[in-house]
């Protein structure tokens, strides 16, 4: 044990429904803990304010009687209160001498810190980016943006990963492409909206097309939306394990709409499965998908535009097939969680003298 690395690791409780948790979840699955000593302590679990405040004060509890006995300190954060949360365990690890790793995993981040707080609030959160020892961001977009926050030559970019081994991909021509899947929060800002509706103009002449949204609901008003569509929009609930390997070998569509998007974990897991992809040309996603090579690219909130895409993959077997093949190799040579490990191992080591 004392000739491992010691990570103290904070992020969102695993059992959040969310990117970052899914992410922890991969790299505990791909055996980290058996390269580092680790522990890991839950900032967030979904529920009450009041909830969400007796959990961030337990988990600084334990941060504060643990941090000592660790090298390294990874911070899992985004935007918002993610980010300012976090800050006061980052500081406190300063306080205590330890090497910080800042893993930034918000894709509203630039609006956030753009439009949404004062001046005040923004050189604190440059102090705080000024502290970490490392920094390790999704995209180059994102590397470009907190370069011009904070010292660019201690930022790397570290793609989330997902599990690829014993996944035994669908034989290409075998997927229902009148099946699109849909995997995130279902609310606004991942375009649900503007993918109902897009569905819905293709049901019209086309009886066969089915919707499948797999997630919690953050919006209200999007229940009426499904509801009113529900002979071909259907909500599958939170899925995970087993239960969302066979909706993603089932269905032959994998719509990501969203508005903003950090990296769209759900893009490269619909690629290792063979789905076509339909994604918003923002944020990471133009990282990871190749317009017309592995996936097509739509501008957000544009209706026709996903309409149009998704109408070209049902109908066009060869752009299919091409777009499924090429997506799977993607998936399986830059994505596997194991090769993203070895990645933020060689991290650790890079802070640790």
């Amino acid at each position: 044990m004392s000739d491992r690395l010691k990570i103290l690791m904070i992020g969102p409780d695993r059992r959040v429904h969310g990117g970052i948790s899914a992410l922890m979840n991969s790299y505990c699955e791909a055996g980290l803990q058996d390269k580092v000593e680790l522990k890991y302590i839950g900032t967030m679990k979904e529920g009450s304010k009041l909830k969400k405040l007796m959990v961030a004060g337990l988990a600084f509890i334990d941060f504060m009687r643990s941090v000592d006995r660790y090298d390294i300190v990874h911070v899992n954060c985004s935007s918002d209160s993610s980010f300012m949360r976090k800050s006061y365990f980052i500081r406190y690890a300063k306080r205590r001498g330890k090497k910080v790793l800042l893993h930034q995993h918000g894709g509203d981040f630039v609006n956030y810190y753009n439009n949404e707080i004062s001046d005040k609030k923004r050189a604190y959160i440059r102090e705080i980016l000024d502290m970490a020892d490392l920094m390790l961001v999704l995209t180059n977009q994102w590397k470009d943006f907190f370069g011009g926050l904070t010292d660019g030559n201690k930022i790397h970019v570290l793609p989330n990963g997902i599990v690829t081994e014993g996944v035994n991909t669908p034989a290409p021509g075998t997927k229902d492409m009148n099946k699109i899947l849909f995997l995130g929060r279902i609310c606004l800002a991942k375009g649900v909206k503007e993918l109902v509706a897009a569905v819905h103009d293709i049901h019209e002449t086309n009886d066969k097309v089915k919707l499948y949204l797999g997630g919690i609901f953050e919006d209200p008003e999007l229940i009426d939306d499904i509801e009113e569509n529900s002979t071909f929009v259907k909500h599958i609930g939170w899925v995970s394990g087993e239960d969302k390997n066979k909706w993603l070998d089932e269905c032959g569509i994998m719509a990501v709409p969203s508005y903003f998007e950090g990296f769209g974990l759900s893009v490269v897991e619909g690629m290792l499965h063979g789905c076509c992809v339909v994604a918003s040309n923002v944020g990471g996603i133009p990282d990871i998908v190749e317009d017309e090579v592995d996936g097509l690219l739509v501008e957000p909130k544009d209706e026709d535009s996903l309409r149009n895409a998704i109408e070209r993959v049902m109908n066009d077997k060869d752009l299919a097939d091409k777009l499924s093949g090429n997506g799977v190799k993607k998936a399986r040579d830059k994505y596997s969680i194991e090769n993203i490990e070895t990645q933020l191992l060689s991290y650790y080591e890079e802070i640790s003298g």
